[in-house]
């Protein structure tokens, strides 16, 4: 079977999900959800079966976010706890880290955020000014983080720092565990336009003293550690982008089919179905690049993976933006009602486009990486 078309399993997931996510629905409660989602095993789904896990993959995971999306209760921290850190930590942290996160962060009762947007230096991991250095066997870890979600209902956040290379005395990306009650670690709420259960932090490190476990992974492989939790992240973010999508767009149908004006639907004139048939017909192509992304990354195929989750996050933001539009532009003045719930949506999925990379960048690294075009930077 092609990697781009789905096993019964996944139909079968994908069923399953769906229904939890209709029975919560987009009034639901975040940590109501979060919690069932966890005990029926949709949480941990990509994280290895010896820790707790479902033992699947990035595929199954997206699969469940997509899904949750799609009934109008996506959760944001899938993207960050489950498949961001748990994904990190399965690959590269030690025994004990293994035994400590990857159960909690498979049965829900434990989350993680993910730290690595700065305000100077955005996501570039080659500005980032947050550094580590060792006293004794201790680390000291000091910068800032912006833009960093659900921290207050974290658990801990994996903060990505720069050490000093001892042979180069070059700065090298790495990895840390920092749990939040650390000392010197602060953080302060970003007043944000954004409606979501999930709130966005600025982070402050101040001297935050860590024990030398705190490191997750080989100290000289960073970037490796790094990317391998950023394209997750991608497909995650095109599994949200997707799922807000179909769900605005399922609205906009709905409505389209009984709206009755000049004693027809709507939805009869090709001016208002057309347009949602391209909807339509982006999503699904988004989330074909997202599967074929997510199947690279889960056969292990790193280089691949990257390619196309980039591209997937790319088609799926500007999929997911055009169908809320679109839908919004449907119902007219009722696409800006409470009682609809699209008008929030506007705002939710221009995040699809900036984060956690912009499409500029995307758009960079498909010149660059795909294309083999000079850099401009």
């Amino acid at each position: 079977m092609s990697a781009t078309l789905e096993t019964d399993e996944h139909k079968a997931l994908r069923s399953a999900v769906a229904a939890l996510g209709k029975r919560h629905g987009r009034d639901f409660d975040r940590e109501a959800l979060w919690a069932e989602a966890a005990k029926l095993g949709y949480l941990g789904v990509n994280l290895p079966e010896q820790y707790g896990g479902g033992g699947g993959g990035i595929s199954e995971l997206s699969i469940v976010l997509e899904e949750l999306g799609a009934a109008g209760c996506p959760l944001l921290m899938m993207v960050v706890s489950p498949a961001i850190c748990g994904t990190v930590i399965a690959r590269f942290g030690t025994d004990a880290q293994k035994r400590e996160w990857l159960p909690a962060l498979a049965d829900g009762s434990r989350t993680m955020a993910f730290g690595i947007t700065e305000p100077d230096a955005g996501s570039n991991s080659h500005r980032i000014t947050t550094t580590a250095r060792k006293d004794g066997t201790d680390w000291l870890l000091t910068g800032r983080k912006v833009f960093i979600s659900g921290v207050d209902i974290a658990d801990a956040t994996l903060i990505v720092g720069r050490t000093e290379d001892a042979r180069t005395g070059r700065l090298k990306p790495c990895l840390f565990i920092v749990p939040r009650d650390a000392e010197g670690f602060s953080r302060r709420q970003i007043d944000m336009e954004l409606q979501a259960a999930e709130k966005q932090f600025e982070l402050t490190l101040d001297d935050v003293r860590l024990p030398a476990d705190a490191l997750v992974g080989d100290e000289d492989a960073g970037l490796l550690q790094l990317f391998a939790g950023l394209n997750p992240e991608r497909i995650m973010t095109a599994a949200f982008a997707i799922g807000m999508g179909r769900y605005a767009l399922a609205q906009a149908i709905t409505y389209a089919r009984d709206r009755t004006v000049w004693n027809a639907p709507i939805g009869a004139h090709q001016a208002v179905a057309h347009p949602l048939a391209q909807a339509h017909i982006d999503l699904e192509l988004a989330r074909l690049m997202m599967q074929k992304a997510a199947a690279l990354y889960d056969a292990g195929d790193d280089v691949g993976a990257g390619e196309a989750a980039n591209m997937a996050k790319y088609a799926a933001g500007e999929a997911c933006v055009k169908a809320v539009d679109q839908a919004v532009h449907t119902l007219g003045g009722n696409g800006l009602t409470r009682e609809f719930g699209l008008a929030r949506l506007i705002t939710a999925a221009r995040v699809a486009r900036i984060a956690p990379v912009s499409r500029e960048m995307i758009l960079n690294y498909v010149s660059h990486q795909t294309l083999g075009l000079p850099k401009s930077y």
